[in-house]
């Protein structure tokens, strides 16, 4: 385990509870979405509205460049939040699976996703339909299963403080690589 990403949809919390996280663990946080803005010069948001193929290319590549230049280094860890819609990213995903990454899912109900959403002063490209409520449900759904699919960890981060979260995950971790190292100490003495 060499970087912890934190995945889930739009308003789980990614960025909060990693930059606490980061915080009990000592180590360094990188917010996805603004260093795509950083190397592209775009928010996100711009980048999407220009194609969510344009987006997801630049996803892809800050990611990758991050990876690449933090696996040289001799930090231990590294919390990345990324992106709401990184599973959709073959690309990434891709990138991401030749790295030593623990993925952590921040589960939310889609109804305080939503209503996170709407508290926003506009809505973000993907939701501009005739039905932004019944897109988003969908999209949720959708991704949520997804989400969980990709995940080395689920944590449950609806009514949960960022600090709780982050709280909850460092133990989960550590209990995770105990049991790891438990199941290889009974496989070599057995």
């Amino acid at each position: 385990m060499r970087f912890i990403v934190l995945v889930g949809p739009k308003h789980s919390g990614k960025t909060s509870v990693g930059k606490a996280l980061a915080s009990l663990l000592s180590c360094g946080f990188v917010d996805l979405d603004e260093l795509i803005a950083q190397r592209s010069g775009k928010s996100p948001r711009v980048l999407y509205g220009e194609g969510p193929e344009v987006f997801r290319k630049a996803e892809a590549g800050a990611l990758a460049a991050l990876l690449e230049s933090e696996i040289a280094k001799p930090s231990s860890f590294l919390v990345i939040a990324s992106g709401g819609g990184l599973v959709d990213n073959p690309d990434a995903l891709s990138t991401m699976s030749r790295f030593p990454i623990t993925s952590v899912f921040l589960d939310v109900y889609a109804k305080i996703a939503w209503k996170r959403i709407r508290a926003e002063r506009e809505l973000p490209p993907f939701l501009r339909t005739e039905n932004p409520e019944k897109t988003h449900r969908t999209l949720h759904k959708r991704r949520t299963a997804a989400y969980r699919r990709f995940a080395s960890l689920v944590i449950k981060a609806d009514s949960k403080s960022p600090r709780k979260i982050a709280l909850e995950i460092r133990h989960k971790l550590h209990l995770t690589h105990m049991q790891y190292i438990d199941k290889r100490h009974n496989f070599y003495h057995s």
